[in-house]
Order: structure tokens, then sequence, then C-alpha cells
């Protein structure tokens, strides 16, 4: 036993391949009080009465935020829910998400919606839990006080969005008006950026080929919808953060619109950077999701863009759903990629996923902690809290074999439908332990995630 002078919630995490700010090196990290308090090399600190948490080779990486999830509580429970999203957040190393505002029902576009997440959420999460907003047409009004109410910024779909309840920016009035409030409010303006007259005039096949649901969302819709955006924030002075980018033809648009001064972000996900086109099964909607999964060679090119840092974030975009809203024909149903829910499960095996190719890439844990970790920290401005291993900042911790294969069960996942397009792969790199706050999560005890905010005065 500690001696009694020894605060309970005291622990030393020892590794030989900590990745912290400055790189990958042996480190003792000391938490205290939920916060590290100390890091020294491995074997330095004092071990006398301090329970340790000896890693030995096994690699100590700071908690994944993942800042673009669907829980879909209330309302849609029955597609996911937060006891079981952040289950499968604490067994996949991610130990802050920050919730999308739509498949819920009310939507988090009002104060009432808010709460109503709020209330829901309470006692179920197994991680540290936020909330994005939502700008829709005729809720500008409300968007001041949901700012306030501490949601992390606003989410706006320049096409449908798949459910009634969240319409979509329609017009560039529309589009305009909500840009120019949140620039007033300082706020961040998150896009899924694909233009609804592109996907209009594309080729609609229904039906089991990939290749026809592929040719119906174009490069092209996501370009002219990520024109659009830019050229609204440059006369609002919005802050813009395109989401899920699938298609390497809007990076030279990004690109420009920085040199020009514009304040734009954008994420890609594990999905884009691991999965191709040319190797989705006809009829497997387990891998629709919108924008699509192209070809092998956009693939290499969101890559280069990754490494050249042209990424904000690497996040799951985890939208599941029930299995007959895939029409999954395993499931009995059609495998209509047309008609299919479209969505992608994958919150617990992304880090996985990424570090799979990432390696066969030549890329190093510290890449993946600065994609996924490090960089959504600071998009959502949580960085001096979450994303690293340094002193103050939160002991989300994990320990992470990244020589360790598995093969992927779905119904051994945590997030409640046993639907992934990562199903039967051989994935390298396994969480071992993963820490909140310095205590060890146990998807099997009680949940002790908190619910945050967004640190006030945060406009960078």
């Amino acid at each position: 036993m500690p001696p009694s002078d020894t605060p309970p919630d005291t622990v030393l995490v020892r590794s030989r391949r900590a990745v912290l700010p400055d790189g990958e090196r042996p480190a003792d990290v000391l938490v205290q009080g939920g916060r590290i308090t100390r890091i020294a090399g491995y074997g330095e600190l004092p071990a006398e009465g301090v329970p340790v948490a000896d890693l030995g080779g096994t690699a100590l990486l700071p908690g994944l935020v993942d800042t673009h999830v669907h829980v879909n509580e209330p309302g849609r429970t029955e597609w996911e829910g937060f006891a079981t999203a952040t289950r499968a957040a604490a067994a996949g190393g991610v130990t802050t998400i920050v919730d999308m505002p739509l498949n819920s029902v009310p939507p988090t576009t009002t104060p009432a919606g808010l709460a109503a997440k709020r209330r829901t959420a309470e006692g179920q999460a197994w991680v540290d839990l936020g909330f994005w907003g939502g700008a829709v047409p005729g809720n500008t009004g409300e968007l001041a006080a949901l700012h306030e109410a501490g949601v992390f910024g606003f989410k706006s779909f320049l096409a449908p969005s798949g459910v009634d309840e969240f319409p979509h920016l329609a017009t560039p009035e529309q589009l305009e008006s909500a840009l120019a409030e949140q620039a007033r409010l300082g706020a961040l303006a998150i896009v899924h950026a694909e233009d609804p007259a592109v996907l209009d005039a594309a080729p609609q096949r229904p039906g089991v080929h990939y290749r026809d649901f592929l040719a119906s969302r174009p490069d092209g819709a996501e370009a002219a919808a990520v024109a659009r955006l830019l050229d609204t924030a440059r006369r609002t002075g919005a802050r813009v953060h395109v989401l899920h980018v699938s298609s390497a033809a809007v990076l030279p648009l990004l690109r420009q619109a920085r040199e020009d001064g514009v304040r734009v972000t954008a994420e890609t996900c594990p999905h884009y950077l691991t999965l191709t086109a040319e190797e989705v099964p006809d009829g497997d909607t387990a891998f629709k999701c919108c924008p699509p999964i192209r070809s092998e060679s956009n693939r290499d090119a969101l890559w280069a863009a990754l490494a050249a840092g042209e990424f904000a974030a690497v996040v799951s975009d985890h939208s599941p759903s029930t299995p007959d809203l895939k029409h999954l024909p395993r499931h009995g149903g059609s495998g209509d990629f047309a008609a299919a829910w479209g969505g992608i499960a994958s919150l617990q095996v992304g880090l996985p996923a990424v570090w799979t190719e990432a390696r066969r890439r030549g890329h190093t844990l510290a890449d993946v902690v600065r994609w996924m970790s490090a960089g959504p920290a600071a998009l959502v401005g949580l960085a001096g809290r979450k994303g690293a291993i340094a002193v103050g900042r939160d002991a989300d911790l994990v320990a992470f074999d990244p020589d360790a294969a598995f093969a992927v069960h779905a119904e051994a996942l945590h997030h409640r439908n046993p639907v992934t397009p990562y199903a039967g792969r051989t994935l390298t790199g396994a969480v071992r332990t993963t820490w909140l706050r310095g205590r060890v999560v146990d998807v099997d005890a009680a949940p002790f995630g908190r619910q945050i905010t967004r640190p006030q005065g945060d406009v960078s």
C-alpha cells in the first residue's frame, strides 16, 4: 500500500517509447490529481510508495481527440448512443470526443436541443465529451446562445444532410448569414462541403455496383462546394473548417485560400487514408459514406497532403446506423448503395487503421499523434488541456503496442451495431490500456467521463 501522504490518484507511468511533443523517447510520466505533473527520463523518478505502470517497450501515447463523432442520442439511440460510442472510443485509445449536432432528435440547433443532449449523456460517458452546435436555415438567432453555452463551433451542410430535421444551407444568402454571424461570435464554422447542383447532374444508377455510387458523388461536387465556402469566408472573415475531405481536387483550392489569408483548415478520415474504391466489393454497403471513398491514386494524394501538414486533423466521422438501414446482403438487405445509409463505423479501430497504413508509408508514431491527438485538440481550442504528454495537461494516456496484429471482428467492437468496413481486415497496433485523467478506463465498470465545453475566448 502507498504511504498515507501519497494521494490515491497518483500514478507513475513508464515507457521506453513515450511519444512526447519533442519526439519519441524513454520517459517517466508522473500523474497527480488527474494532470501530468512531472516528466523525466525512464526510471529517473522515484517509485517508492507510488503505483507504477511500467510499459517497457509498449508505446505511451497521449489520448486521441476525435472531433467528428455522430453519437445519435437522443432520438436515434438504436443507431448509436453515448454509452456504446464512448466505450468504443476508450477501447480505441480515444479519450475525448466532440459529438455532431445531427442524427439526434432533437438536433443541437437550439439551446433546448443542447440541454437535451447533455441530460441524456450525463453519467453515460467513458471518455470526455463535448458538443458541436448546428447552423441551419432559420436558426441564426440561436447561435449566440449556443456559443455562450460552450459548443465548440457550428456544423452546416451545403447539400442535404440525409435527415429532415437538419436542413442544409441551400442558398448563398443562407450561407452568408450563417458565416457572418459565426464571424461576429468568433466561432468555428465546420462544413460538409458537397454541391447539390453537381450531385443532381451526376449519373444516378441504383444498385450493387460501387462504381455507380462513386460516379454519383464526383470530385467536382466537393471542389465546387469548397470554392463557394471559401469565397463566402473571404467576404465574411469567418474561420472555416472543411470536414471529411475525400477528394484531392480540393487541395489546390485550400492552398490558394490560405495564401490569400482565408482562415481555413481541413480534416480527412481514416477510411479515406486506408481504403480505396478499387477494393470495395459490390453490394458491401458498409463502405458507403458521403463523400465517398475514392481511388488509390486519390488516396496517395491525400497522404502526400497529410505528410506536408495540409490537414489539421485525422478524425473518424464515426456515423453508424442499424444494419437494416445499410441494406447489407449479409443482414438480408439488397446491397443497393443508393438506398443505404451513408456512414462509416470506425471509432474503435481508427488508430490501428491509420497506424497500419502510416507505418507502411514510413511515418512514425509521432506523426500519428500529431494528426489524431495534438491536431484535433488544437482545432477546437483544447491544446492547453488535451492532445499531448506534457506537464499541466490532462493525464489522458494510451498504452499502444505498435507491433501487435489483430483481425477485426465487427461483433466484438463496442459500438452498438456490428457493421464496419474493417471487418475481416488484419490491422497492426493494439490499445492495451487507456487512462482518462490518470485513471484506467474499464469499460465494464462505471463511467467517469466528463462533459467539457469550449474554452472561453478561443478564436484561434
